[in-house]
């Protein structure tokens, strides 16, 4: 079954990401559609679920440069972005897709 993400409000999203399952399910499926500015929107609405001002401390980042990285059309470094997946104890596996 298929969820439409996108029919959520900001609220709704944070609500919904309530545990490590669904998280993980979320991100995966918006990494599967390989829009950028839908994957920074996710990891926002994940850090917002845990708590955004433990998880830019997490990362090493201050409240304003946090923010920043999640301005729509912002262009974050992959350093930063990989500091974020961290501090939400994300790992990261890559595969090929299946062509």
């Amino acid at each position: 079954m298929s969820v439409k993400f996108s029919k959520f409000t900001d609220n709704d999203m944070t609500e919904l990401l309530n545990d490590q399952e669904t998280r993980q399910h979320y991100l995966n499926e918006v990494i599967k559609g390989g829009d950028l500015e839908e994957f920074k929107r996710a990891l926002f609405y994940l850090a917002k679920a845990e708590g955004v001002e433990k998880i830019a401390k997490k990362a090493e980042l201050n409240r304003e440069s946090f923010y920043k990285i999640f301005r729509p059309n912002s262009k974050p470094r992959f350093e930063s972005i990989f500091k974020i997946l961290k501090a939400l104890d994300l790992n990261t596996t890559f595969a090929y897709s299946k062509a």
